[in-house]
């Protein structure tokens, strides 16, 4: 079975049909879910971590480092949740957060702007013109973001293996798609493929318990073999004697090194 991201903009009826697959499928359906996990590990309130995914770039630039760890905090906390697969997450860069997973079959869901303008003019009582407004901003808002952290544009197609446009296909167009993808052997979870979810849990899961004292940290894990980056040497004592620490609150791991001024891998968390 497969883990399922819909992303999508402002309006577009991507959470109705993000519903709509998980119930057609059988899927947990997670969204929030995932703040209040963050919240309730790592003892920070859901607002705060809210804001670190919702926030202007103009604001994220100016404390980077506390984006930065609530970023973490909630990556750990997405990995945690789609580790049983039949997951249908609907989230914020939900397709990005996952991308490392083999199996995670990534949608998208766009709408054309007059839809999108009607839905908001009959709901927020505004005129067309200001309803365009309001969805430009925010589509700008969510492109910034997005390059900001992963230097990628959230409309480009080249990020998702499945892009339906609301217009002339329906709802239950999307629906059917997705349902039909998932079913794909491709998006299959095989033994090979949840061992990468839980390596990467257990990677995401170090990366958030150590971020916050060592902010330029990036660690991998393969079978249990944890491996802790950093390019600043003369923290490479401490953090081996804080990642050791953590040993005993994390199961799994088997070996754990620190290494310290060297090339981070491009598959480190």
């Amino acid at each position: 079975m497969a883990i399922i991201t819909i992303s999508r903009g402002s309006f577009t009826m991507g959470k109705t049909v993000a519903e709509k697959v998980a119930a057609r499928l059988g899927y947990k359906l997670i969204s929030r879910e995932v703040l209040l996990d963050a919240s309730e590990r790592y003892r920070v309130s859901e607002q705060e971590l809210a804001k670190a995914i919702h926030d202007a770039p103009s604001f994220l630039e100016r404390y980077r480092h506390t984006h930065q760890l609530y970023v973490a905090y909630i990556r750990s906390a997405l990995v945690e949740r789609v580790l049983p697969d039949n997951v249908v997450y609907h989230g914020l860069a939900g397709h990005l957060l996952l991308k490392p997973i083999p199996h995670v079959l990534k949608a998208r869901i766009t709408s054309d702007m007059s839809r999108r303008v009607q839905i908001i003019v009959a709901r927020e009582n505004v005129s067309e013109p200001e309803a365009r407004s309001i969805i430009e901003a925010d589509d700008r808002h969510r492109q910034k973001w997005t390059k900001m952290l992963y230097g990628e544009d959230p409309a480009d197609s080249s990020l998702y293996d499945l892009v339906v446009r609301i217009e002339k296909l329906t709802i239950d167009d999307a629906v059917d798609f997705i349902c039909r993808a998932a079913e794909s052997p491709v998006f299959a979870a095989s033994k090979e493929n949840q061992q990468k979810v839980q390596d990467l849990a257990v990677a995401c899961r170090i990366k958030a318990m150590l971020v916050d004292e060592f902010p330029y940290v990036w660690v991998t894990s393969e079978y249990g073999s944890v491996l802790v980056y950093t390019r600043n040497r003369d923290s490479s004592d401490r953090l081996l004697r804080r990642s050791n620490e953590m040993r005993e609150n994390i199961d799994g791991i088997y070996n754990l090194e620190v290494h310290a001024g060297v090339d981070v891998p491009l598959d480190a968390v």
